[in-house]
């Protein structure tokens, strides 16, 4: 048994030019697509406020309205895109970091989830403008960040580093690490993740390990727990998801940052999320109960994806199923068992599953060991088979078939087995508990295959695991990881099934004197397509790396990966950024110290399609020049690197792999709202940074905020007559009477009349540059004159006409702007009002 089994003209980097008022507003429209020239195809609207660029960096800022294209002015509500434009003028090659700091402040409320910066950066966010932490705070963000640990001059390119050879590396805490997990963080970190196994379900026990600096991860402390709650991963042992004894994993095939294990609770067992980019849980999808009688699934054995659906199989020798990427149990699972159960005696939870899951093509196979003492029916190790496309039992399989002789044997693995020419065929599981180790195959119909003969080598007591298979375009190789009996300290057993042979140039056994003194107790390896190394770990709790095809650790490799997308270092909605492809080059590194033979650069589509096959030049450069970004949008670099000395990965010399192409200068963007408040009159903002060449001070853009319809003054006229002989009664103030009609014959044939207008703004805000306007009287219009309105307020306007003829229709009407409008707005026009000046008969003329 087991003992524990990551232009317009620039802005100086000082002293900003004061714009005048009128070269602000000009600013503003040009900005917003409001006035001026408009910009070329693929650039957007920007303005200067210097005259001198000089020699540092520069940050070029521009908004454009989202909600009103090309308006002539925001309105309170609208959504509002604001870009700076990143120019790095540093003057030699030196990585160095860069800041680009934004405070909302002037610019309105921020909108969550609208920060968008370029490859290679970082975005942070602030709810005081001086601490800016990973996560977007939303609506309460202050300011927001963008950061570049290795800026260069030119900013068009990504420059990850390579990985320096893995050095043999103690866990956080020693413990009882399974097989590494490798994940690639977006700025081009690698990370190995493991999940201590059985492990109880409060137990801490996920820990990462960062390759690329030899430390810990950031984030700790490791290792932490996993729950079925999904949030941040916690600290101590307040987990509720437990770990089997053997296991394997599952990356999200949408998104590699997500990783699927299996897991148990107090109640039952199901699959568990764990979010390597955010360190995080992401979920869990209980998949069975523990039931009672009389067979209990205690525990789980790995999991194994096919098609959309990942399975599973329990202790009752179940099979489980979670659809992909919905995480819900599959239509019908629990599935009728395949397999004797083991360790399944009810009451247990947590009871580990001995034996292991592999799956062939639409074939799920597991091995299962029902040992005595905790299986309801004690026997000799077997395989089932599960048709995944059919849910049922295989073909050839309706009874298990027999992987051992006795209930004495025990397994830990199911393995897949492949031809001469390096297609899968069946499956294997390992045995341990005779004189040697037993390995049994079969084909996927049921008929037996030759076994792989290099496990025999080994003692009975020796622990053997899932090996890690390596495929190239000439061999396929399967490297077992062993430890205990013949196997000592730990071993690792190499089989080459295109040779039907153990591996040429592979000891057999390999042992790792240089990693721990050759304590390794070896649990699993994952290869690392990259550098083309394995990373191996094991009971011992040591990270190591090995030579695939020598066995040598550490892994004298280096590499790096990264997938180069143009177009996502440009968010202002434009189009025409990109030029070309330049060159892809390596840096840092003393190229004697590089076997250019032995090395390449892969250059792919993000697919894996290859695009070119470009030699290494001597200099380390790799000419992209050819490649047409329009016909590749996207293209991935790999550099596989053999070192003959890893002298130049040390703490002050970080060497690295940067891919370029020639285009405009980078962009950081966000959106904001204009508030609704009807005082809000503009909207305005400032960006800073800092980089190699010093601090950093962009153009201030501001943008002119025009009253929207809930922030305009409602505006009314009534246009009357008065009704009486006396003229002190039609006299400002006087009493009248007022009417819409003088009284039948006050006037006679002709006379003076008397009429009052009066104005009301029923709000919610001030009414500006009032006039009135009576076409037929304009002693009426001089005597308004030009006046300001406040909200709820009105102002009466007297006036006299003398008439020659009866009857008189007299209409008037008013016009305004609301309040604090910018200069320019058009203003509005009130409906007409009319009153009527009788002679004896008024039938034709009608006041409105």
């Amino acid at each position: 048994m087991l003992r524990s089994p990551r232009p317009p003209l620039p802005i100086r980097r000082s002293h900003p030019r004061r714009a005048t008022l009128a070269a602000s507003l000009a600013t503003a429209l040009l900005l917003l697509g409001l006035g001026g020239t408009a910009p070329a195809s693929g650039q957007a609207a920007t303005a200067a406020t210097s005259t001198d660029a000089g020699s540092g960096s520069t940050l070029v800022k521009s908004v454009r309205n989202a909600t009103h294209p090309g308006a002539a002015t925001a309105q309170h509500g609208d959504t509002l895109d604001w870009t700076v434009k990143y120019q790095n003028n540093a003057a030699d090659d030196t990585p160095a970091p860069a800041q680009v700091t934004d405070p909302i402040g002037g610019a309105g409320g921020y909108v969550p989830g609208s920060l968008k910066v370029p490859p290679g950066w970082t975005p942070s966010w602030s709810t005081d403008g001086s601490t800016f932490g990973p996560t977007d705070t939303g609506a309460a963000t202050v300011a927001v960040r963008a950061e570049n640990p290795v800026a260069r001059s030119g900013g068009t390119e990504i420059s990850p580093l390579l990985l320096a050879p893995v050095q043999p590396t103690a866990q956080a805490t020693g413990g009882d690490g399974y097989t590494p997990v490798l994940y690639r963080t977006p700025t081009g970190e690698v990370q190995a993740w493991s999940i201590y196994h059985h492990a109880s379900p409060a137990a801490a026990k996920a820990v990462c390990s960062s390759l690329t600096t030899g430390q810990p991860c950031t984030g700790g402390p490791w290792p932490r727990p996993l729950n079925t709650t999904v949030g941040p991963l916690g600290t101590g042992n307040t987990g509720d998801l437990g770990s089997p004894l053997t296991t394997k994993y599952v990356i999200d095939p949408q998104q590699s940052n997500l990783l699927y294990y299996p897991a148990n609770t107090a109640t039952g067992v199901g699959i568990g999320c764990l979010d390597l980019a955010a360190h995080a849980n992401c979920g869990y999808t209980a998949l069975a109960t523990n039931g009672t009688s009389p067979s209990s699934a205690n525990n789980l054995a790995g999991l194994a994806k096919v098609g959309d659906n990942l399975y599973a199989v329990a202790n009752t020798g179940q099979v489980l199923c979670m659809t992909l990427p919905g995480r819900t149990p599959c239509a019908g699972q629990p599935y009728a068992p395949i397999v004797a159960a083991n360790h399944d005696l009810p009451g247990n939870p947590g009871a580990l599953y001995q034996g292991g899951l592999t799956a062939v093509g639409d074939k799920v196979f597991a091995s299962s060991a029902p040992q005595g003492g905790g299986s309801t029916v004690p026997g000799a190790p077997a395989i089932g088979c599960f048709d995944t496309s059919t849910n049922t039992t295989c073909a050839g399989w309706s009874t298990p078939h027999t992987a051992g002789p006795s209930s004495a044997y025990y397994t830990y693995d199911a393995f897949t087995a492949y031809d001469t020419a390096g297609h899968p065929n069946g499956v294997c599981t390992s045995t341990a508990g005779g004189a040697n180790v037993l390995t049994t195959c079969y084909a996927v119909d049921g008929s037996p295959l030759t076994a792989p003969g290099i496990l025999a080598t080994l003692s009975g007591s020796t622990l053997t695991f899932d090996p890690e298979t390596v495929t190239t375009d000439t061999t396929t190789r399967s490297y077992f990881p062993a430890w205990g009996g013949s196997g000592g300290s730990g071993v690792t057993l190499c089989y080459d099934w295109r040779a039907a042979a153990p591996c040429a140039g592979f000891p057999l056994p390999a042992t790792h004197p240089t990693a721990n003194g050759g304590t390794t107790r070896d649990y699993g390896y994952s290869y690392d397509s990259t550098t083309r190394c394995l990373i191996g770990l094991g009971d011992a709790g040591v990270l190591f790396s090995m030579d695939p095809a020598t066995a040598a650790s550490p892994c004298q490799h280096s590499g790096a990966t990264v997938t180069l997308k143009p177009t996502d270092f440009y968010c202002d909605g434009s189009t025409g950024h990109v030029q070309s492809y330049t060159r892809a080059r390596l840096t840092g590194l003393d190229l004697t110290h590089v076997d250019l033979g032995a090395s390449r650069v892969l250059v792919t589509d993000p697919d894996g399609t290859p695009v070119t096959t470009p030699g290494l030049a001597a200099d380390g450069t790799v000419d992209l020049s050819g490649v047409d970004p329009a016909a590749h949008p996207a293209l991935t670099v790999t550099a596989q690197l053999v070192l003959t000395s890893t002298g130049d990965f040390t703490a002050n010399n970080h060497p690295m792999l940067v891919v370029e192409y020639k285009g405009d200068a980078p962009q950081i963007c966000f959106r904001t709202t204009v508030a609704a408040d009807c005082a809000t009159t503009a909207v305005s903002n400032t960006a800073t940074g800092t980089d190699a060449t010093g601090a950093l001070t962009s153009n201030t853009v501001t943008a002119p905020v025009a009253p929207g319809a809930g922030c305009q003054p409602k505006v009314s006229v009534q246009k009357e007559i008065c009704g009486s002989l006396n003229p002190h009664d039609c006299a400002p103030g006087g009493p009248g009477p007022w009417a819409k009609t003088s009284p039948v014959g006050l006037l006679g044939l002709l006379g003076t009349a008397h009429w009052r207008i009066t104005v009301s703004n029923a709000g919610p805000v001030d009414a500006a540059a009032v006039t009135v306007n009576d076409p037929s009287t304009p002693a009426c219009r001089t005597a308004a004159g030009t006046f300001a309105l406040a909200a709820g307020a009105s102002r009466q306007v007297y006036c006299d006409s003398l008439l020659l003829a009866l009857p008189v229709k007299n209409t008037a009407s008013a016009s305004f702007v609301a309040a604090n409008s910018p200069a320019g707005t058009v203003p509005t026009n009130t409906a007409a009002s009319s009153a009527v000046a009788c002679s004896l008969l008024c039938l034709l003329a009608v006041p409105d």
